[in-house]
């Protein structure tokens, strides 16, 4: 090397010892099944609190139709249900003649149902690792592969709720080239104890109290890591809850000619699969119909978001709140997949953690969640329908 050269190294390491570090920072979201965005109002959530006064406070719009396993992939993807393909917790599939249901563990886990890039997708090709604790959707093969690590929901016994939060502490805990650099845990509560109490109830009450106190939990064992200041939490469901009394089942078999329909599907919403030429013959019968909304496939309102996919109903039943489709009798409790509009539909949001600030903004869509995430891991989203630009208050 020549006296030039040699003389600018000191020069050299002095500038790169002065650069700013890149610092990694871990991503955990956890998203509790049917929590309501205003349960803290009602509920004892000491923790959930604690995270308002330390970072962001919001409330999610769910995706139409706001059910579970619609709106969990559209939390791991930014596209509404109508986009990536799940559009019901049940449907018919009209190309194939499939039928898709979550008590169908084969057909729940056929990948030709999944649309879209899910987050763990997304992460893996840009050299991120994910592990994921039962989010709906993680345990299909997506676009032929599974997050770095998984596990089946139908797989027996399943962790429970515990063990689920006690998995991210220990994911986090591991060796940096192995560790995470984003989690994701499922709980089934509080939605469990809604649909069987309804949202406001003793039974809802522990469930909520019951979550609050796991989170906690495994927030202060995440606090005992040497870099949990590197760490950022966030809370999220996928829809509310609200209250179906034992006389609200509203049939609309009786208004149908068996000849008109191939198939109908679900309770709030239904989709009708009809015969050839019979659309406007039954959206007809059923607009008649006391508390639902009706509508062709093509005339959903567009702030639905929904209608164009093929697996919609060629007339979706939308009914009113409080009410279900159901040709029985129902028994009393707490249910949802209504207009994403109402209040009660409503989910939480909670996240702190370095990238977040303290705020506090208005409710905003779920769609939004995923182009957060990759704003987290420092990586370039898939094509989606959310918008940063929404929620860029939020970040630092």
């Amino acid at each position: 090397m020549s006296k030039h050269h040699s003389s600018l190294l000191p020069s050299l390491l002095l500038l790169l010892l002065a650069l700013p570090t890149w610092a990694r920072h871990y991503t955990v979201i956890v998203s509790l099944d049917g929590y309501r965005w205003d349960y803290p109002q009602w509920y004892d959530t000491p923790f959930i609190d604690f995270m308002a006064e330390q970072g962001v406070s919001s409330g999610l719009v769910p995706s139409f139709p706001s059910k579970t396993f619609p709106n969990h992939y559209t939390l791991a993807t930014g596209l509404y249900p109508d986009h990536h393909g799940i559009i019901a917790n049940e449907f018919y599939d009209p190309t194939t003649g499939e039928s898709f249901s979550l008590a169908n563990a084969v057909q729940k886990s056929n990948p030709a149902f999944y649309g879209g890039e899910p987050i763990w997708n997304t992460a893996h090709r840009q050299g991120r690792r994910v592990a994921v604790f039962y989010w709906p959707g993680s345990d299909v093969k997506v676009n032929g592969r599974y997050p770095d690590k998984f596990f089946f929901y139908d797989q027996k016994p399943r962790l429970t709720m515990a063990q689920r939060l006690q998995g991210v502490v220990s994911e986090l805990s591991l060796p940096e080239r192995r560790r995470p650099d984003l989690i994701m845990a499922y709980l089934e509560q509080p939605d469990a104890s809604g649909h069987n109490s309804g949202p406001q109830s003793k039974r809802t009450r522990a469930a909520v109290g019951e979550v609050d106190s796991l989170l906690q939990a495994m927030y202060l064992n995440i606090r005992q890591l040497s870099y949990a200041d590197s760490v950022n939490l966030l809370v999220v469901s996928d829809h509310g809850m609200t209250w179906i009394p034992r006389d609200h089942a509203v049939s609309i078999g009786p208004s149908l000619k068996k000849e008109w329909v191939k198939m109908a599907s679900g309770s709030v919403p239904c989709n009708v699969y009809v015969e050839p030429g019979c659309q406007d013959s039954v959206y007809e019968a059923l607009r008649r119909v006391d508390h639902v909304k009706v509508w062709r496939k093509q005339d959903v309102p567009a702030y639905l978001h929904y209608g164009t996919h093929p697996r919609v109903g060629d007339v979706v039943v939308s009914p009113d709140e409080g009410f279900v489709i159901y040709e029985k009798d129902i028994i009393a409790g707490g249910t949802h997949g209504f207009d994403p509009t109402l209040p009660s539909m409503h989910a939480l949001f909670r996240a702190m953690g370095p990238d977040f600030r303290h705020t506090e903004i208005p409710h905003f869509k779920n769609v939004d969640i995923y182009p957060l995430l990759c704003r987290l891991l420092g990586i370039e989203p898939a094509p989606n329908d959310g918008n940063i630009e929404e929620i860029e208050t939020i970040v630092k």
